[in-house]
């Protein structure tokens, strides 16, 4: 089995609803999301799937929250954006997008170097 993953970096707001805390008031997060495959084969070049194919298929999920307020945007316009919440969607939605013998095996989102959510195997 082989393992591949890759990093994004976003720059993103939201705020959380009905919770009781600092959070429920806007703020921002340079977020961290990292996105881990599995493959069994390789092609003919000796690549499960190529780095540049798989951040690409990534960023077309993650790139439109980029520089943007998670609360504006759907799902998040109705559900919480909440770590938890936002590495789930990104997970179901990236696994549409790859290539059938790629797995997706998880997702993981950091808010900060300290506090992260995996999503996924």
């Amino acid at each position: 089995m082989y393992r591949l993953s890759i990093e994004h970096n976003i720059s993103s707001a939201h705020q959380l609803r009905d919770y009781d805390g600092p959070c429920t008031r806007l703020h921002g997060h340079n977020w961290k999301v990292k996105v881990d495959v599995t493959a069994t084969k390789l092609n003919s070049v000796g690549i499960a799937i190529d780095f540049l194919e798989l951040k690409k298929i990534t960023w077309q999920v993650v790139g439109r929250f980029d520089h943007n307020n998670f609360n504006q945007l759907a799902p998040f316009d109705k559900i919480n954006p909440t770590a938890e919440n936002i590495a789930k969607y990104f997970y179901d939605e990236i696994t549409v997008l790859l290539p059938v013998e790629i797995r997706l095996n998880k997702v993981e989102i950091f808010e900060t170097d300290e506090y992260r959510v995996s999503y996924g195997g």
